[in-house]
């Protein structure tokens, strides 16, 4: 056996013989509760956090004694102010009352009268209308023979509004011009002048007319000769004013919104032509309905 072993076990035996005891501390182990400084440096207890659940009432009493800070006041909701909207229902007169919110919020159903008045009204442009569409109003003519060779229109009618945009006077084309002139109209005259208060009406500088182009001798039968085109010189507001495309052309907001048409027009027509295009259409819009195999020609 060597030394080193001889050694160990030495120190085993005496570990063995030798109990192991550990003093008890003469004081508490217990951490001690903080102390609060008053003003009048008297040392006091600092509050313990109640373990139990207190009721209000006994919260309240702490709180009064010092032990637990003061409690904040309880928040109530407020009643909301009165809307206007209220305000203003409250003050309904009592003969339209039953138009009050409070009372029903289904809308009331229509008074016979008007329903009658809006149904007669349908029926009477409905008897007015031409080609097939109620906002093309006007009367059928039938065929109007030309004196000219290559003049005329088999099943002509007489135009005198367009979604509710009238004419300066009867135009007389046939049923394509005046679907082209309603479609165009409606998609391009009314919205482009809906900012300054709405046009009522169209002035018609020329419409079915048997004779050459620009009354030139010798020159080809016009599309006015065979009832497929309409001009128009100028357009009435609904507050009077008048927008001329000799006078407004190129010039100010009346001059954009005429601009605006005559794009509008080159689609629904086959040939446009405005004051850009030659000296003889410089006071009015030249529309017809006649067909390019290159497409529309506008200028």
């Amino acid at each position: 056996m060597t030394a080193r072993r001889t050694g160990y076990l030495m120190v085993a035996v005496l570990l063995t013989a030798v109990p192991v005891t550990a003093a008890a501390p003469e004081t508490s182990v217990r951490p001690l509760a903080r102390h609060s400084v008053l003003e009048n440096d008297t040392p006091k207890v600092a509050p313990v956090r109640p373990k139990a659940r207190l009721n209000a009432a006994a919260v309240s009493r702490l709180a009064l004694t010092g032990l637990l800070p003061p409690l904040q006041p309880t928040v109530r909701p407020v009643s909301r102010p009165v809307s206007e909207q209220t305000r203003q229902s409250e003050a309904r007169p009592q003969s339209v009352a039953f138009l009050g919110p409070d009372v029903s919020a289904r809308p009331f159903a229509r008074p016979s009268s008007l329903v009658e008045e809006v149904l007669f009204g349908r029926r009477k442009k409905r008897r007015g209308s031409v080609c097939g569409d109620i906002d093309i109003q006007g009367k059928k003519i039938g065929k109007v023979p030309g004196k000219l060779n290559g003049c005329g229109i088999d099943n002509a009618v007489q135009i005198t509004s367009v979604s509710d945009v009238l004419l300066s006077r009867p135009a007389t084309m046939d049923c394509t011009t005046a679907k082209s002139l309603n479609r165009w109209v409606k998609k391009g005259v009314i919205p482009a002048f809906r900012g300054r208060g709405g046009v009522v009406e169209m002035k018609v500088a020329a419409h079915y007319s048997c004779r050459t182009r620009n009354n030139q001798r010798g020159a080809r039968i016009s599309e006015h000769g065979r009832g497929k085109a309409i001009d128009i010189s100028a357009f009435t507001m609904r507050s009077g004013k008048v927008v001329t495309v000799l006078k407004d052309w190129g010039k100010g907001a009346g001059g954009r919104a005429l601009r605006k048409i005559w794009r509008a027009a080159c689609g629904p027509f086959g040939t446009v032509l405005g004051p850009n295009a030659d000296r003889y259409h410089r006071d009015h819009l030249h529309m017809d309905t006649a067909s390019y195999r290159s497409g529309p020609y506008c200028k």
